[in-house]
């Protein structure tokens, strides 16, 4: 089972390095896949959820690509990231959306479908395990250094 950082949290929330680009790659180090949120404001690139906070370039993303899931916060963010076939999505509150590269994203708390859904933040609604047990193609969740 696949399992990815949200925003670059392993054992928890911690709002003051959430879409850092250190952070991230901490996540993405420790041999997790990795959540983060994606802006384009004036042609340049930031990662950031409510605002645009933290500077990168097209290398970071390039770089990491394998590992990244992102959430592009806007539709500059979305075409962009399209045209550089890097993987993708967009979505506000639907239950399930696809990614560019045609994974199920279901909406936090949302039961996973099909054989390729990701599970976002399963504890909102119920114990990992429970989670687990429904063999999702992979777990989006603030704390997945605690999943075993």
């Amino acid at each position: 089972m696949l399992l990815i950082s949200h925003r670059g949290n392993i054992f928890g929330k911690n709002p003051d390095r959430e879409n850092s680009p250190d952070y991230i790659i901490e996540s993405l180090t420790a041999g997790y896949s990795c959540e983060i949120d994606l802006r384009v404001k004036n042609n340049s690139l930031f990662l950031g959820h409510d605002e645009p906070q933290y500077a990168i370039d097209l290398d970071f993303l390039k770089k990491n690509q394998n590992k990244l899931w992102i959430h592009c916060k806007e539709k500059d963010a979305f075409s962009f990231c399209l045209s550089e076939n890097l993987h993708c999505f967009w979505h506000q509150t639907d239950d399930y959306t696809i990614t560019s590269f045609n994974y199920i994203w279901a909406y936090p708390g949302i039961l996973p479908v099909g054989n390729k859904c990701i599970m976002v933040m399963p504890e909102y609604k119920m114990d990992i395990q429970t989670a687990m047990a429904m063999n999702p193609f992979g777990i989006c969740s603030d704390r997945v250094g605690e999943i075993h």
